[in-house]
């Protein structure tokens, strides 16, 4: 007998629209919740939301059912974050040369704006901007770790898996990337 998963899966490729139509209503909030973690911004996570979803619809007959497919379908996710995030810093370095050798006054300083995350109350939209600007900072496997535990509230095992590695290094890029934030953190939560 297949399970709800399997059933799923199995009409996907055949490509049945309804089907795609339940993992869409399935996964879609999950999605851009960890979209929105990683990119504070709604445009690119509403846009990375979209693709991730194109990109299963294209790739589901390679899933090979190793994983369960919502660990599958953060894989996806985190893997067009993370190349947003690169485009994004290439052009960011590419404009500021451009800025720097056309001796344009304009203010360097990168500035963090229009975050919104849905879970944010807005009393406290200045202080998770700032968090947000910190966790951006972090390197990219203990961002990823702490997003998946800290915003989309998975468990070690499960981001073990969407990471492909243990639980106990899962546990360790969770301790740094707090350390981490403490330290760079600490000068807010004084007062």
């Amino acid at each position: 007998m297949k399970t709800d998963e399997s059933g799923l899966i199995e009409k996907l490729r055949l490509g049945d629209e309804k089907a795609f139509r339940i993992l869409f209503d399935l996964y879609k909030i999950n999605v851009y919740n960890t979209a929105s973690g990683f990119l504070t911004n709604v445009n690119d996570a509403e846009d990375v939301t979209q693709e991730v979803f194109i990109q299963v619809f294209k790739s589901i007959e390679h899933f090979k059912e190793n994983s369960k497919l919502s660990t599958w379908i953060y894989r996806i996710t985190i893997t067009k974050c993370l190349d947003l995030l690169r485009k994004k810093k290439t052009k960011k370095r590419f404009a500021f040369f451009v800025d720097f050798f056309e001796n344009d006054e304009k203010d360097k300083e990168e500035v963090f704006v229009n975050y919104e995350h849905p879970g944010i109350q807005t009393d406290k939209l200045e202080l998770s901007k700032i968090l947000f600007k910190e966790i951006d900072k972090l390197p990219d496997n203990q961002r990823i770790s702490f997003v998946l535990n800290k915003v989309e509230k998975l468990g070690y095992q499960e981001i073990s898996e969407v990471m492909g590695i243990s639980v106990p290094a899962v546990e360790s890029l969770i301790f740094r990337a707090k350390s981490g934030l403490k330290k760079r953190l600490e000068k807010y939560y004084k007062s």
